[in-house]
């Protein structure tokens, strides 16, 4: 097992972990704590960069992006850089908002968010753009923008999807905060673990990912996002496809006859 690293830019480092046959995986890290891993425009530069970059390395099989430090995941956009913004700046700054959640969702292989803390505002639309979120007992999530006079906009979008209209619409009017355990029960959080076990069940969810098909998992992150945008109908037509396409390969033969022939040993 091998492992190299590099950033963009100090806020935002990366590692990239080989582990031989298993193929890469990559580990992004939000790198503010003294600022609770807020970020500006330039962090958010920094993560479409990081992602980007990643996306071209056909080994990665999974990526996890975590906050720097014990307390926060992304407590959100830096309200001192935004607060003089005039609306041409303001376009520029939110728009990068999307291009950096974009990023993740574009990101070719499953995205984990190993939520570690305060997880507000731009924190939370990114652990939404993640595949999975894995979060520790401690966190506290929140849309808090309204407090500070503009709308919670951009990959908020996503929320509805994630934790239904009514809890969504009590985020982003309220401004409230919530703890893991009512992010975990209207199932924003996939895993809620206490913090000494949140490697461990990252880990866990690494794993099985590992265990699937390299090609079969970039072929299934492309038809999740498919879905999003298709009816039920043509959503089954696509998995068709992807399926189909699957073939063109001898991965599903090479696995498939591995599974039967596990069954036969341990029958």
């Amino acid at each position: 097992m091998s492992a190299s690293s590099s950033a963009d830019n100090e806020l935002i480092q990366s590692r990239v972990e080989d582990r031989g046959e298993a193929g890469c995986v990559a580990y992004v890290t939000v790198n503010n704590p003294e600022k609770r891993n807020t970020l500006g425009m330039r962090g958010k530069q920094g993560i479409a960069e990081t992602f980007t970059r990643l996306a071209k390395n056909d080994r990665i099989r999974v990526a996890v992006i975590t906050g720097a430090g014990e307390k926060s995941f992304i407590a959100g956009a830096d309200i001192a850089e935004m607060k003089d913004l005039d609306a041409d700046h303001a376009a520029v700054e939110h728009g990068l908002t999307h291009v950096a959640n974009e990023s993740i969702r574009m990101f070719p292989v499953p995205v984990i968010a190993r939520v570690n803390g305060w997880c507000l505002g731009f924190g939370m639309e990114l652990a939404a753009a993640c595949d999975m979120r894995v979060g520790a007992d401690t966190c506290k999530f929140g849309m808090p923008e309204v407090r500070v006079g503009i709308p919670s906009g951009m990959e908020a979008n996503l929320l509805p999807a994630l934790i239904g209209w009514g809890k969504t619409c009590e985020l982003v009017f309220t401004g409230d905060i919530i703890d893991a355990d009512e992010a975990y029960r209207c199932g924003f959080l996939q895993k809620k673990v206490p913090y000494a076990d949140l490697d461990t069940a990252v880990e866990a969810m690494v794993g099985s990912i590992l265990k699937g098909g390299p090609r079969a998992i970039r072929l299934q992150k492309q038809l999740t996002r498919d879905w999003e945008r298709m009816s039920i109908s043509d959503g089954i037509a696509q998995g068709i496809r992807a399926c189909i396409a699957a073939r063109s390969t001898d991965e599903p033969r090479r696995m498939m006859e591995a599974f039967i022939n596990r069954k036969r040993t341990k029958a």
